[in-house]
């Protein structure tokens, strides 16, 4: 995408100047072109099409804040065009770049989910509904629920993130005075106790053993721990690395049922979505597959689309798949088929399992802050006795 500056002429001869992005310079005079004016001159003003801004990571708020945007500005009337050059000035970074790539496609005359469907930070789920809107004529509502949509997982998410703050911290803490006492502390009463030739007990010298150990190859340990990290990432981005990964923490008690549960509720909520907005239960299933974060449930679903294509029901489908899908999703899902509210009864169920696993995270960050402080005070209590227990014993023998 480049940058030009150009001199055109309008209809009455007036001069105007302005500038305009396109992918090169025969697009910028179409567009120009395209404004009933007359172009004089047109030069580069600064190229970015080495750059691929399309690959940088935009958060999850600013593709909701986005979505509201537009659809506040599509339903009060203004264009498209229009309400893409609003958002292209008002958007920072590389969302900005992505809006006026994507401005420049719509000017050139391609649909928005065509434009959109070049850039990764749109979701194949948000691609498949503006496409749906564009087809039915309801881009406008469309768009309204998909930024309900949006928000509401970015609330959920927030929640999560939030509940284990607190933990996290501790942990980290905890951890840090530990390495401070191993590496600091430790070595100096080494030192005394080595003057007055003390017995230690074997819950010191356990103490000097580790703190010895981590002065000496404390590199070592950590190029091995940042190698560690490496090798199990890159044998989680494998296709059989990842299915064991989530295969493993859906075993897991309590987090392996709260992780499928937060699963859920954004596979529930986005098929009501998607259904509500007039994609087929069959595209939204086969969507969802592909962008669900556990591959196991992920497996459940592309089956479950099998099973659909043939002729089977949904809620049959889910209840072949006990270990992914629990019985209350079968159920409500058979109730939307047989009433024909299927978006509205998935909407219910995903309230259900948000509401769920607001309550399994707040319950679980609740058993595990008292948990880390117990550990905290015991390992706290093994330092201080393994440290103050031979100076005591010193001063008693003088």
């Amino acid at each position: 995408m480049q940058r030009f500056t150009y001199k055109a002429k309008d209809q009455a001869g007036k001069e105007i100047k302005g500038e305009v992005e396109a992918n090169d310079e025969h697009h910028a005079a179409k567009l120009i072109k395209g404004k009933n004016l007359f172009v004089v001159s047109l030069k580069s003003k600064s190229s970015m099409a080495s750059l691929n801004f399309s690959s940088n990571r935009v958060a999850g708020g600013e593709i909701a804040n986005f979505t509201r945007q537009l659809a506040t500005m599509i339903n009060a009337g203004l264009p498209l065009t229009e309400a893409l050059l609003i958002l292209r000035s008002q958007s920072k970074g590389s969302l900005q770049h992505i809006t006026a790539q994507v401005l420049a496609d719509v000017e050139e005359g391609e649909s928005l989910s065509r434009a959109m469907s070049k850039h990764e930070v749109f979701s194949k789920t948000y691609i498949a509904l503006i496409h749906s809107g564009e087809i039915s004529g309801v881009l406008d509502q469309v768009l309204v629920r998909l930024a309900d949509n949006l928000e509401k997982q970015q609330e959920f998410k927030g929640k999560i993130k939030n509940a284990m703050i607190y933990p996290i911290i501790i942990v980290v803490a905890m951890i840090g005075v530990s390495l401070v006492m191993m590496i600091f502390v430790i070595p100096k009463l080494t030192e005394l106790y080595d003057q007055f030739d003390a017995e230690l007990p074997i819950t010191t010298r356990f103490l000097i053993t580790v703190s010895g150990f981590l002065r000496s190859f404390w590199h070592f340990i950590i190029a091995g721990f940042i190698l560690l990290v490496y090798l199990l990432r890159l044998y989680k981005r494998s296709e059989k690395g990842g299915r064991k990964f989530d295969e493993l923490i859906l075993k897991v008690p309590i987090i392996g049922e709260l992780q499928r549960q937060i699963v859920l509720t954004e596979i529930t909520r986005t098929l009501s979505l998607m259904v509500g907005s007039g994609v087929s239960i069959i595209e939204g299933l086969s969507i969802t597959a592909k962008v669900v974060g556990n591959r196991i449930i992920s497996d459940a679903l592309e089956d479950s689309v099998s099973m659909v294509e043939k002729g089977f029901p949904v809620a049959f489908a889910f209840s072949k798949h006990p270990e992914s899908f629990p019985f209350i999703l079968s159920q409500m899902v058979a109730v939307g088929e047989e009433t024909g509210k299927m978006d509205e009864v998935l909407q219910k169920v995903s309230h259900v399992f948000e509401v769920e696993s607001d309550q399994k995270v707040k319950a679980l960050s609740s058993a595990v802050e008292p948990m880390i402080l117990i550990i905290l005070g015991l390992g706290v209590a093994f330092i201080v006795v393994s440290i103050v227990l031979p100076i005591y014993n010193l001063t008693s023998a003088l």
